[in-house]
């Protein structure tokens, strides 16, 4: 089979592919013939080495989603055909860039007819952290209000539209070209992340939804806690929860705790790779895809020997949705 892999750190360039042999599941694994895998920034940490690959050379790649080649012996509930999804690979299993994958089958669920295999490869990391985030971390109630930073985002647009299905109010941020199709996701109101009174927009819409209880936001999820921790500070009604899932400088702290303190605000930072059971976040991604209350929005594909750009491109690049690679 062909699979992507890199001998060393590096950037896109020591990506590569090679002609391997077919893996074979273990007992309690399936293996999976692969129709997409989604390209993620988490993919990027491995190549680099700030996140420690299991062995070398390694082949990337979170997610995937396509069909049941073989199950191990052990494994229950899949049969060869059915059609699956996937995420939580790279730390101690081979990824999704390429045609074939054996997958932990604590990390895999069946995908339901009528749910496109492209869009479900790029789902799992991005939406079951949306899901981990906002439900799990957060517990969002209907009619409260939800700051989404980025809601373009991978993360950002699976996030829109959760928060939009439990029956909140749903503020996000976003380059302009993409604020139509995030009011089309589920969102109420939509900001260009670069104006002046971006704070007071923020308050002003989540405060002047029905029933508001209080001024401000009750639930905000933050990639960019070194540009917004205070930010979500000052936005925030009391009580609020802000979850934090990712920054670019690991140095983040609060410039007046005060602010936070006067509202009683909660920080969870959290990582999806802690999840206790991903098949829990995967089988409700998989349901409101079925049901069309969740779409991810496949911006572009690559095929395999395109991995370096993509890789490039999910970086550097913006784009509303998902990046996938096609084998």
């Amino acid at each position: 089979m062909r699979a992507v892999r890199f001998r060393e750190y590096g950037g896109p360039e020591v990506l590569g592919v090679d002609e391997v042999d077919r893996p074979e599941p273990a007992g309690h694994e399936i293996l999976v013939a692969i129709h997409a895998a989604g390209v993620n920034p988490v993919d990027t940490y491995f190549r680099e080495g700030s996140y420690e690959p299991f062995e070398l050379p390694m082949t990337p790649g979170v997610d995937l989603a396509g069909e049941v080649a073989a199950v191990g012996e052990y494994v229950d509930g899949f049969s060869e055909g059915d059609r699956v999804y996937a995420t939580g690979l790279g730390r101690d299993h081979h990824g999704g860039y390429a045609e074939y994958a054996t997958v932990p089958e604590d990390r895999i669920v069946r995908l339901p007819d009528g749910v496109d295999t492209t869009a479900a490869g790029g789902a799992g990391v991005a939406a079951v952290t949306a899901w981990r985030a906002l439900i799990d971390h957060a517990d969002l109630e209907p009619g409260e209000s939800c700051l989404v930073h980025g809601g373009s985002g991978g993360v950002g647009h699976a996030a829109v539209q959760l928060a939009a299905a439990t029956g909140a109010h749903v503020v996000t941020t976003a380059a302009p070209e993409y604020h139509d199709r995030l009011h089309e996701l589920g969102a109420d109101a939509v900001f260009d992340y670069s104006r002046d009174d971006l704070a007071d927009a923020v308050r002003e819409a989540s405060t002047e939804r029905a029933g508001a209880a209080g001024e401000g936001v009750d639930v905000i999820l933050d990639h960019r806690l070194d540009d917004y921790l205070q930010f979500d500070a000052d936005v925030a009604a009391t009580g609020a929860r802000v979850v934090g899932i990712g920054e670019h400088d690991p140095t983040v702290g609060l410039e007046n705790d005060g602010v936070a303190r006067s509202k009683d605000v909660s920080y969870q930072f959290m990582s999806m790779f802690n999840t206790p059971d991903l098949r829990v976040g995967l089988r409700r991604i998989a349901y409101l895809m079925a049901e069309d209350d969740l779409t991810v929005d496949v911006a572009r594909e690559y095929d395999l020997d395109e991995a370096d750009e993509a890789q490039r491109a999910v970086l550097e690049d913006s784009f509303l949705g998902k990046l996938v690679l096609v084998p």
